[in-house]
């Protein structure tokens, strides 16, 4: 089974985290700050080789009511290039409602006492880490056929 790139996308910072080779642990990775989208995409597409992973998965940002703002639009443009530069790889691009991540995040990050600096370098990976983890445990809730 190939692993599973799990993304959390912001305006500053981004988060990765991947799966075991068995699909049942997402793990972090990092955060990278990346303002250039076209180089983003190409850090995420490096990691995605690196980890040979055969999907990627990119939180969107879904508002509470369900709708998909300015946000989440973003989030699917970015998706969309992501697709494109894996293409030929054989890799697939899903989107996944993120909705609340961010908070739980913050919510262990204060349970654990991270604070400061170390926060703010934390808290996108474990966002990627939370969106990858919900992904792997969606998938692994459904029935197979």
């Amino acid at each position: 089974m190939k692993r599973i790139l799990g993304v959390d996308t912001g305006d500053v910072r981004t988060g990765l985290a991947v799966s075991d080779s068995m699909g049942f642990l997402a793990n972090g990775i990092g955060t990278f700050t990346e303002p250039d989208e076209d180089r983003l995409v190409a850090l995420v597409a490096k990691y995605a080789a690196d980890y040979d992973v055969g999907t990627i998965v990119i939180g969107n940002p879904i508002n509470m009511d369900g709708s998909a703002g300015s946000r989440s639009q973003k989030v699917c443009e970015f998706a969309d290039k992501v697709r494109e530069r894996v293409a030929e790889k054989n890799i697939s691009v899903t989107l996944f409602d993120e909705r609340c991540t961010t908070m739980e995040a913050h919510r262990i990050m204060n349970i654990t006492n991270t604070r400061g600096k170390k926060r703010k370098a934390a808290v996108d990976t474990l966002s990627a880490q939370i969106i990858l983890q919900d992904y792997l445990d969606f998938c692994k809730s459904r029935p197979q056929n």
